[in-house]
């Protein structure tokens, strides 16, 4: 799968140090301007829905299990690769000083219903909820989060990167009239 960026957080002055490798699969699903998102009141971001792969599953299982889950989505196929965020971040538990991350990123499409949602304990503490979303309203809305707020999480950077690029590869792409518009 292609190399989207990588990116050290501010905080590591070096990759010295204990680290361990996480590999997450994240979903695009479009329907037009529209995104499926996922808002975490506690952060007050939108993210793209997917989390950790877990042992002995590939990517594509583990974002097929983290989309019926986090989403309530049903019937995912059409799956195709649109690549990859490397990120190296600070860890905050005593077994590691850095969390290597790895998200797979594919787009695919879902029945429009979504199903209920089997969302883990801290996602609820959390505030999170699916929702579909204008995607240029979601960057604008995570850009007024990392100008303004205080309680942003990491996620927030490589989130609005990534519906950023969505924005440029697939929507601005497919629509060559607004492109030349613009």
């Amino acid at each position: 799968m292609r190399l989207l960026k990588s990116t050290v957080h501010p905080d590591l002055k070096n990759l010295e140090g204990t680290m361990f490798h996480r590999k997450a699969a994240r979903g695009i699903i479009l329907n037009g301007d529209n995104i499926l998102m996922l808002y975490t009141e506690r952060y007050h971001d939108y993210t793209l829905p997917g989390g950790g792969i877990d042992q002995g599953e590939d990517a594509v299982e583990g974002l097929i299990r983290e989309l019926e889950e986090e989403t309530g989505a049903q019937n995912i196929r059409d799956i195709t690769e649109f690549g990859m965020y490397e990120e190296y971040r600070p860890w905050y538990k005593p077994d590691f000083d850095i969390m290597h991350m790895e998200s797979y990123c594919y787009v695919c499409t879902i029945d429009e219903k979504l199903g209920e949602t089997k969302l883990e304990d801290y996602e609820v503490k959390n505030g999170m909820k699916p929702v579909w979303m204008n995607i240029y309203d979601a960057i604008a809305h995570n850009e007024h989060t990392m100008a303004n707020s205080e309680k942003k999480g990491m996620s927030i950077e490589r989130e609005t990167f990534l519906l950023r690029r969505i924005v440029e590869e697939l929507l601005t792409a497919s629509q060559p009239a607004l492109k030349a518009a613009s």
